[in-house]
């Protein structure tokens, strides 16, 4: 089983993220959960979303995981919520920060001799959506990383998912998920 942990704020998107990412596996005829827990649900709040996705169906529906993938979207939860908790040896951090690879392990070292990845998810976001909600960049540089979907099928899938926003937001999005895919190191 494959096992997803978002460490976001309120607001951020990453409960729409772990929903959208849920929305695209469920199409491959696996089986998938979207789930998030919110301290206080105040916009600005920390708060985690998960995802599971197995081949088999998926009888835990605990929020206590050992992740595969820890997604980091909001830069300061690297240093103020405890993002390795109870990992596996080989989880793979994908974290949104402006500082190299090298500087945010230097910068956090509870990383060090871990398997990160730094993308800065808000600048993308901004530069493309125009708005600092950097769920979809998330997971272009997810794609990349994890090689689960091909990233053209991967963006045809959310192209369906956001559907209902203007089309000028959904082209934004597939730029900026096309741009982390790009930029993750």
């Amino acid at each position: 089983m494959l096992e997803i942990r978002w460490h976001s704020r309120a607001g951020q998107g990453a409960v729409t993220g772990a929903k959208g990412l849920a929305d695209v596996v469920s199409t491959t005829g696996k089986e998938v959960q979207a789930f998030a827990f919110y301290g206080s649900a105040k916009r600005g709040a920390a708060m985690t979303a998960y995802n599971r996705v197995d081949d088999q169906p998926i009888m835990n529906h605990e929020k206590y995981m050992k992740p595969d993938y820890v997604f980091v979207i909001d830069p300061a939860l690297t240093y103020t919520a405890d993002i390795t908790a109870n990992e596996k040896e080989d989880t793979v951090y994908i974290i949104t920060t402006h500082l190299s690879k090298a500087e945010l392990v230097k910068a956090q070292p509870k990383l060090e001799g871990k398997k990160v990845h730094a993308v800065d998810c808000i600048k993308i976001a901004q530069e493309t959506i125009g708005r600092p909600i950097p769920n979809t960049p998330m997971l272009g540089a997810f794609m990349k990383i994890s090689e689960m979907y091909d990233i053209d099928f991967f963006k045809e899938s959310m192209v369906r998912i956001l559907g209902k926003l203007p089309q000028k937001i959904i082209d934004a999005n597939m730029v900026a998920i096309q741009r982390a895919y790009d930029e993750v190191e």
